[in-house]
């Protein structure tokens, strides 16, 4: 095997069931993949991201560069040795940092110039050299550098961005090493106009790359706006590779990217929320900090298997916020990550089974009624 490779192994309508393996470990799609910014996922232990399910994580290349260096983590034996997570990660090409730090940086030709968060420090990113960053952290998925536009934004400047970003995915294809499960994916960029995705998509499948991601959402677009992105451009990726939407999302968000023959899905939501006294439950989220919660003795949710549902009551998890403590953000994001991989195991069942247009009506019927609904039961 050279490259990463992916199986398709059920469908159901556009959905798909698959396994993508690679040189640390075989995963099951769809996949939600926690994110480990700074070689760490928030509040987490290595072995507790793996006890809720979860068979790869998202490390970030521009934090990573910035500190501790993608040279001493290689010194160091790689970011798999370094964070203590023997699975397989995948790591962004720091396109999507450069884009929010807008007033920090400058893009050309060569790549992107821009200032440390760290220590404005003038750091430059070319496409060759986020290749080489991935490379020394040990990367199994690594993900061309591209420019992330903003919405909304003309057709003209799409395409402008678009063509950059096509161009830079040669030089990233070029730069990289193929290796028994080490791969390489491409970026499909083109905003909210069918042609430029179309056009985009045709490109890298005429490159050829170990898998397809659809960038540019998840950046204040409506979900109606998103999913029509993924209704023409989907179609245009290649079958025998696996696809991966950036960024997203929220459980809805996830499901109906799904429907749509998505297999892959990162985001902070799920820890960022548990850190902020969110919990997701079935139907909805809850507020944690609300006082109704103060003396409710029931778990977040009565059909939840997680050690946090099983364990511990509303009302403690209150207290340890309106107390300060950080075991209430360590508790609620172990939850919030164990409900994410549950919704993904749920759908590769259902995709295998041939019942995920009944999965999904069930799942909307939830959401309709709201996180009530999984209170009483």
């Amino acid at each position: 095997m050279v490259g990463t490779s992916f199986e398709l192994l059920a469908t159901d309508g556009t959905a798909r069931r698959g396994r993508l393996s690679t040189a640390h470990g075989e995963i099951n799609t769809p996949a939600f993949m926690p994110v480990g910014t700074a070689g760490t996922v928030k509040a987490m232990m290595p072995e507790d991201v793996a006890a809720t399910g979860a068979e790869i994580i998202l490390g970030n290349t521009y934090h990573l560069m910035l500190r501790p260096t993608a040279e001493r983590v290689a010194k160091l034996g790689g970011l798999h040795r370094f964070m203590n997570w023997p699975k397989p990660i995948l790591t962004d090409s720091g396109g999507y940092q450069v884009f929010s730090l807008s007033k920090r940086r400058t893009i050309n030709e060569q790549g992107v110039i821009f200032q440390s968060h760290i220590d404005g420090a003038k750091i430059e990113l070319a496409p060759e050299r986020s290749i080489e960053i991935q490379n020394l952290l040990g990367s199994n998925i690594t993900m061309v550098l591209d420019e992330c536009t903003e919405w909304p934004i003309s057709e003209e400047d799409a395409r402008k961005s678009m063509e950059l970003s096509m161009r830079w995915a040669e030089r990233c294809k070029e730069a990289f090493t193929e290796r028994p499960g080490y791969g390489l994916f491409g970026i499909v960029q083109g905003s909210m106009y069918p042609e430029l995705r179309h056009e985009s998509a045709a490109r890298l499948n005429e490159s050829g790359f170990d898998g397809y991601a659809v960038g540019g959402l998840a950046i204040g677009e409506p979900q109606d706006v998103m999913f029509d992105v993924l209704d023409y451009t989907v179609p245009t990726l290649p079958t025998e590779r696996p696809h991966y939407l950036m960024g997203v999302g929220k459980p809805g968000d996830i499901v109906g990217a799904v429907q749509r023959g998505i297999d892959m899905f990162d985001c902070v939501i799920p820890t960022r929320s548990g850190r902020t006294g969110q919990a997701f439950v079935r139907g909805g989220s809850l507020n944690l900090r609300n006082a109704k919660h103060t003396e409710d003795d029931r778990p977040l949710d009565a059909a939840c298997t997680c050690k946090v549902c099983t364990n511990y009551s509303r009302a403690y998890l209150h207290h340890l916020i309106k107390a300060g403590e950080m075991l209430a953000g360590m508790l609620l994001t172990l939850h919030n990550l164990h409900y994410y991989q549950t919704l993904m195991a749920d759908m590769r069942n259902a995709i295998e089974g041939g019942t995920m247009s009944k999965f999904v009506a069930t799942f909307d019927a939830e959401q309709d009624a709201g996180p009530i609904a999984s209170e009483t039961e």
